[in-house]
């Protein structure tokens, strides 16, 4: 027995150095609309011992500002985290029409589910002056993971450009290189403010775009939700009510399985080796009548050069050879979703 406890104490020992060796939990801040599956990425990051969660900023997309902000503070209460600050920010996209998908997500955003009235409240700091100031406080240390439209994030760096060498990486759930899922050309979070987007792509920070190329590869079915009712309690059994909605609404739609969008831009700040994801130039179509809000990717990081000239029978562009073209966003192309959505099973259920 007493060999036991030692050994026990030693691996404990041996857990805090490691911890301590690369600096302890990782400061996330999570930019949310939340949505069914922001939801699912909230909780898979509460329930992660990589992260420390600081603040979850809230931005109108899924649902309006006023119930996006109701839903993140229930949520909060719900995992007993009231310690984490929850503060609203844009009320509406920058320079667009808010458009809401309660068709996707159930009329209160969170698959219909009434969760208890929170016990916490909200901050009554306006969300980009909270990530301002986060970042600040905490310089090259914040990881931000904005999971809806990028509205606040783009107000933030507006108002205060100095934050964008601030920032440790930006993890984003949105865009796609292969199509969208609003229309034929984009994401819908992107779609929801394409003129913040490019503020947010453009920036200058190292930030990994986890888009529909890998989202739809990653389909949470009910074999894996199954497992929930193993260990039922608060967060499990609200997990498994909203992905029973998800997947049912897939089935639908003849799919066998919900895309885990957001989660799966929380999981790849977790562990980056769950995707391939080259570097490009990533530009966002704020124009396009069939484009508005495509992220549109050099994959061969260069553009011709054409250079105008004057010639007898008229003046025309001639190409004369090739301008490089650097990347500004890793973007995810494959991902091991076997892998990671063990990861979210496992970790919801508290493992």
């Amino acid at each position: 027995m007493l060999r036991v406890k030692r050994g026990c104490v030693a691996f404990l020992m041996l857990g805090l150095f490691a911890r301590a060796a690369i600096g302890g939990p990782r400061k996330v801040i999570i930019d949310t609309d939340p949505g069914t599956d922001d939801a699912m990425a909230i909780m898979l990051a509460l329930n992660s011992p990589e992260f420390d969660v600081r603040a979850l900023t809230v931005v109108p997309g899924n649902v309006t500002a006023a119930q996006g902000l109701e839903n993140a503070l229930r949520m909060v209460s719900l995992a007993d985290r009231c310690d984490i600050l929850v503060a609203g920010g844009a009320q509406h996209p920058l320079f667009q029409k808010l458009v809401t998908a309660e068709f996707w997500h159930g009329k209160n955003g969170l698959a219909n589910v009434e969760l208890p009235p929170s016990k916490c409240k909200k901050d009554p700091r306006w969300g980009p002056d909270l990530i301002i100031e986060m970042v600040h406080a905490n310089p090259h240390e914040i990881t931000l993971v904005p999971i809806g439209p990028l509205t606040n994030i783009a107000l933030a760096i507006e108002k205060d450009p100095s934050i964008v060498p601030l920032v440790k990486e930006v993890v984003i759930m949105g865009g796609s290189i292969t199509g969208g899922n609003v229309n034929a050309s984009a994401e819908a979070n992107i779609a929801n403010d394409p003129e913040a987007a490019q503020i947010v792509f453009q920036a200058g920070w190292p930030l990994t775009m986890v888009g529909l190329d890998v989202g739809d590869k990653t389909l949470l079915t009910r074999k894996h939700i199954e497992a929930f009712k193993k260990n039922p309690g608060p967060v499990s059994d609200f997990m498994y009510k909203v992905a029973d909605f998800l997947i049912g609404l897939s089935e639908k739609f003849g799919e066998t399985g919900t895309p885990m969008y957001d989660p799966l831009a929380v999981g790849v700040a977790l562990d980056s080796t769950l995707v391939k994801a080259p570097a490009m130039h990533v530009d966002v179509e704020t124009r396009g009548e069939f484009t508005r809000g495509e992220t549109v990717a050099n994959r061969r990081g260069a553009n011709e050069r054409n250079v105008l000239h004057h010639f007898p029978d008229g003046d025309r562009y001639v190409i004369e050879g090739l301008d490089k073209v650097e990347p500004n966003a890793k973007v995810c192309t494959e991902v091991n979703a076997e892998k990671f959505l063990q990861m979210f099973v496992s970790r919801i259920q508290g493992k």
